[in-house]
């Protein structure tokens, strides 16, 4: 067990993978003030959008607008998930300067979920981070599916492992280990990591949990006990895996920012501020917030 980290980033993962789920059409202004709201919380990673095809995810077809909407602060990075080279030139377009890519730890979630297979996937992105690296964008790295998989069930580690190598290996200057469908506990969590730290350095990893057990904060904090000091939250709880049976959400940045600031540790983050963004989102969904901590302070 590591010395816990006297700071952490926290990665705002809302305005993507928060909002990418949601049945009713979120409009373009909205999806502005959110990622301008989260801005103003000393938040200095926010995940804006995603230049996947909108066939697909409806529900950001709208990234170029967004992307181009927003008020960038200095000092605050606004990656956006790519696809492939046509969603890398889309996002160039409009100025984006870091990009991530998504891959799966698990074959069947890969197959069902891009219809590839994890090697098709790894061999897509690597032109992708070519051609970032000569245009000098930064590139993060996502591995889906880390401690279970809503098809094939448990996930070896050594499938884990070889993902996140794979894409340290291409160019990603962080890799994201995502507990997709939150079946993973804090024991499965420390394994994990540990098991991947051994590959990639430990200052080049962060973690994903979602909350569909109710033990994303656990998770989390096994994690930092392990040397993790980069955590992916999203505002109001929201998000969470369209094909995990029960599946709640990601966990609540603003749960995250509480638990750090009890543990001591610098985020640089508002929290008052955070919360009420996140009401203000859940108002605009229509519903209640997803953070305890948001309810409890609201």
């Amino acid at each position: 067990m590591s010395a816990l980290p006297a700071r952490v980033r926290l990665v705002e993962v809302g305005a993507r993978d928060g909002l990418q789920n949601e049945k009713a059409i979120v409009p373009t202004a909205t999806k502005i003030e959110l990622i301008d709201r989260l801005s103003a919380t000393g938040l200095a990673s926010i995940e804006a959008t995603s230049f996947v095809s909108p066939k697909w995810v409806p529900q950001l077809a709208d990234a170029a607008e967004v992307y181009a909407g927003i008020a960038r602060r200095p000092g605050v990075s606004y990656p956006v998930l790519v696809p492939n080279e046509q969603g890398y030139a889309r996002a160039r377009a409009v100025g984006v300067s870091e990009i991530a890519v998504f891959g799966a730890a698990s074959e069947a979630f890969s197959r069902k979920n891009i219809n590839a297979s994890i090697e098709e996937s790894l061999a897509r992105f690597a032109p992708v981070l070519d051609v970032a690296r000569a245009d000098g964008v930064k590139v993060r790295g996502y591995v889906s599916t880390v401690l279970g998989c809503p098809y094939q069930g448990e996930v070896p580690l050594d499938d884990v492992v070889r993902v996140a190598q794979r894409l340290f290996e291409l160019g990603c200057y962080e890799i994201s280990l995502g507990d997709t469908i939150g079946v993973g506990t804090p024991g499965k969590a420390r394994a994990m990591l540990r098991a991947v730290a051994q590959h990639v350095p430990i200052t080049a990893l962060a973690v994903h949990f979602h909350d569909t057990y109710g033990q994303a904060l656990a998770n989390v904090l096994a994690c930092l006990e392990e040397g993790v000091a980069v955590v992916d939250a999203s505002v109001a709880g929201t998000g969470g895996c369209p094909y995990a049976k029960g599946a709640s959400g990601n966990v609540a940045s603003e749960d995250v920012v509480y638990l750090l600031q009890g543990l001591g540790i610098e985020t640089g983050i508002d929290l008052p501020a955070l919360v009420a963004t996140g009401r203000w989102l859940a108002a605009q969904l229509g519903r209640e917030t997803g953070s305890k901590v948001g309810r409890a302070l609201g």
